[in-house]
C-alpha cells in the first residue's frame, strides 16, 4: 500500500482521503483546521503538523486547494522542496491553467512527476467514492496513479499533458452552468404559460432538451427527487464554486482569445446571485434569482 501525504481536507478533500484510508493506504493528514485533521484521524489517517512533516517519506502527494495561489504556495514553498525524487504529485484542486502548468514544470525540474486532476461529482460523490476526475499530465504519471484516483473516483478520464485536466473541467462546468440558466429559464416560462412542471420535465427529459441539468439535477421541487431542489437547494455545488470555475473559464477564454458569449453571461449571473448572499446555496437555486425571488 502507498504512502500518501494528503493536504487539504475540506468538504471534498476530507472525504476523498477517508476513502484512501479505507483503501489500507497509509494517509499522512493536514490542513490548517484542526477540527479538520480530528475527523480525518478518526476515519484512520494520522496527524502531521504541517507540510513538511505530512510529506516526508511520501510516494504520493495528494492536494485539495482552494485557488492557485495556495497551489503555488504549497508546491513551490514546502511541498517540491521537502519531497523525496520520483515523489508523485498529483493537485485536485480547481484552478487556472497556466498556473497549473508552472506548478508542474516546476516539479518536473526537481525530478517530481505532477498531474493536475481536478474533480467533478459534489460532496456526495467524495463521500461515495463516484467522483470523475480529468487528468493532466505525463502518460507514466497518470498509470502510477490511476489505482489511487480508483479508490475515489469511478471516472477517470486522461485528458492529455499537464493542465490540461483543468482545461476539461472548467469547460465542462461552463456547459453546466450555462445549461443550468437555460433549464431554469424553461422552467419559469412553462410555469407562467401555465404548463405544469412535471409534464415539461416528462417532454424534456425524453426529447432534444434533455441534459444533464435536468434529468440529474432539475432545479424545481418534484421531478428528481434527488436534487438539491427538494432540499431547499442545500449545497451538492455550491453557487460560489460555479462561480469560481465560471470566472476561470473567462480567464481561460481571455488568454486563449476564444469567444464565449454565453459562459460570459453565465458568469455574470451567478455572480449576482453570490453577491446577494446566495453564494452557499446549491448552484441550482439560481432558478430563485431567475424566478424574480
Amino acid at each position: 500500500m502507498a504512502r500518501i501525504a494528503f493536504i487539504g481536507l475540506g468538504n471534498m478533500g476530507g472525504p476523498m482521503a477517508a476513502n484512501l484510508v479505507k483503501a489500507q493506504h497509509q494517509v499522512a493528514a493536514y490542513d490548517l483546521s484542526q477540527t479538520a485533521v480530528a475527523a480525518a484521524v478518526e476515519k484512520g489517517a494520522s496527524a502531521a503538523s504541517g507540510i513538511a512533516e505530512a510529506v516526508k517519506g511520501a510516494e504520493v502527494v495528494i492536494t485539495m486547494l482552494p485557488a492557485g495561489k495556495h497551489v503555488r504556495d504549497v508546491y513551490e514553498g514546502t511541498v517540491i522542496g521537502a519531497a523525496a525524487r520520483g515523489t508523485l504529485f498529483i493537485d485536485c484542486s480547481t484552478i487556472d491553467v497556466e498556473t497549473s502548468r508552472s506548478v508542474a514544470a516546476a516539479a518536473a525540474n526537481a525530478g517530481m512527476d505532477m498531474l493536475d486532476a481536478p474533480v467533478s461529482g459534489g460532496t456526495g460523490g467524495a463521500a461515495a467514492g463516484t467522483l470523475t476526475f480529468m487528468v493532466g499530465g505525463p502518460d507514466a504519471a497518470f498509470a502510477r496513479a490511476r489505482p489511487l484516483l480508483e479508490k475515489m473516483g469511478k471516472n477517470i478520464v486522461h485528458c492529455g499533458g499537464s493542465g490540461n485536466g483543468q482545461a476539461a473541467k472548467i469547460c465542462n462546468n461552463m456547459i453546466l452552468g450555462v445549461s443550468m440558466i437555460a433549464v431554469s429559464e424553461a422552467f419559469m416560462l412553462a410555469r407562467r404559460l401555465g404548463l405544469d412542471a412535471q409534464r415539461l420535465f416528462d417532454v424534456a427529459s425524453t426529447s432534444s432538451g434533455q441534459c444533464w441539468a435536468l434529468t440529474s439535477y432539475c432545479p424545481v421541487p418534484g421531478p428528481v427527487p434527488a436534487s438539491p431542489a427538494n432540499r431547499d437547494y442545500q449545497a451538492g455545488f455550491t453557487a460560489a464554486m460555479m462561480l469560481k470555475d465560471l470566472m476561470l473559464a473567462q480567464e481561460a477564454a481571455r488568454a486563449a482569445n476564444a469567444t464565449t458569449p454565453l459562459g460570459a453571461e453565465a458568469a455574470q449571473l451567478y455572480s449576482l446571485f453570490v453577491n446577494a448572499g446566495r453564494g452557499p446555496q446549491d448552484f441550482s437555486g439560481i432558478i430563485r434569482m431567475l424566478d424574480g425571488q
